[in-house]
């Protein structure tokens, strides 16, 4: 009997005709651009970058499974490569980086707080960031988890960080850089967007999601806008010059939240194309392009059509001319591992293995 796992089943999903069964378990997915689509035109090159890249993640991993640098962070920077390694389509049971998958959820687990935070506060410079990141990649393994005495673990871990992340939120709706107790009350839109990003894959794999949170979370985002999001994101409520990297982020998160129209949406996405559409200009991003550009990538891929495919062969032409030859990214603000980490989900989109960043 043939078993399918949850991420290989949407997978088969969204294939429609042209399905290839000779890949990966029941068939890695063949990408099935619309009309207007085409693929990207150095393909073997593109291959060969997100391979290096992968490689030189993995050779970084520390023993405990995440990887712990001198630039901190170590709970976002183990999520974020981890969900590197999910994008190509290895699970906790399969694929060229199981191994390494596991070893991540398994460094995330001993990282869990009584109070449901994922992070060690000591550790992880502004924790909200890093628990953010790591509800996302657990989240998005929950499915894949052959182990039921694991799923349990990870369902229950989950849950609790769901509740910490709504004991956080300030008055105001967003999250700061530390719980809303710790923060004072202090909030901005960088740490709000991870948040929601997060809740919505919590809440896609089952786990219960109030939706006073997300509300709240959308009334803050829309509070952030400047004319009504046709000026961009401000920095949090109280004011501060458009950001490109938060309103790219903040558009991300609307559509995560379920919002794609209204008042602020069409706005906030002509903003970001004005601001963003050519990648391969800084476009006021100030240090933060790959920031940027990690999160307007999803919103464009998921509207798909030509746009998608004009905006991805600007932005992987730029990518892969960076590229170094160990495989890596150093470009920006954010150092080499969160980089590349950010890159190869860039990068990886097409192959639609992971229900966040599907269409």
């Amino acid at each position: 009997m043939l078993c399918i796992n949850r991420r290989k089943f949407l997978a088969f999903l969204t294939l429609g005709p042209g399905l290839d069964l000779c890949g990966w378990g029941f068939g890695r997915q063949s990408y099935s651009y619309g009309r207007e689509e085409k693929a990207f035109s150095d393909g073997a090159v593109l291959k060969q970058v997100v391979d290096r890249g992968l490689a030189w993640l993995a050779s970084r991993q520390g023993s405990r499974g995440g990887w712990e640098l001198p630039e901190g962070y170590p709970t976002a920077l183990s999520s974020l490569a981890g969900m590197a390694f999910l994008c190509d389509g290895s699970t906790p049971l399969d694929g060229r980086y199981s191994q390494q998958v596991r070893s991540v959820a398994d460094f995330l687990l001993t990282r869990v707080q009584k109070n449901g935070l994922i992070g060690v506060p000591s550790e992880d410079d502004r924790y909200t960031y890093g628990h953010g990141f790591a509800m996302l990649f657990l989240s998005q393994i929950l499915g894949e988890e052959g182990d039921l005495s694991r799923r349990r673990r990870i369902t229950e871990v989950l849950t609790r960080a769901v509740a910490f992340t709504g004991s956080s939120q300030t008055r105001y709706g967003g999250w700061g850089y530390v719980s809303e107790a710790e923060g004072g009350n202090f909030d901005e839109g960088s740490t709000t967007i991870t948040q929601v990003q997060a809740l919505r894959g919590c809440r896609m794999a089952g786990i219960d999601v109030p939706k006073s949170i997300i509300d709240r979370a959308v009334i803050y985002i829309h509070r952030c806008s400047i004319r009504s999001g046709a000026g961009g994101i401000q920095y949090n409520i109280y004011g501060g010059s458009d950001r490109p990297p938060i309103s790219a982020a903040a558009l991300a998160s609307l559509y995560n939240a379920g919002e794609y129209d209204g008042d602020y949406v069409p706005k906030l996405s002509a903003y970001c194309k004005n601001k963003l559409g050519k990648p391969e200009d800084e476009g006021g991003t100030t240090g933060f392009w790959h920031y940027a550009h990690y999160y307007y990538s999803q919103v464009v891929y998921r509207e798909g059509s030509k746009a998608w495919c004009e905006y991805r062969d600007r932005l992987y032409a730029k990518l892969l001319r960076e590229v170094t030859p160990e495989g890596c990214w150093k470009q920006g603000y954010l150092g080499a591992h969160l980089t590349t980490s950010m890159n190869l989900t860039m990068l990886q989109l097409e192959k639609a293995t992971l229900p966040i960043y599907q269409r």
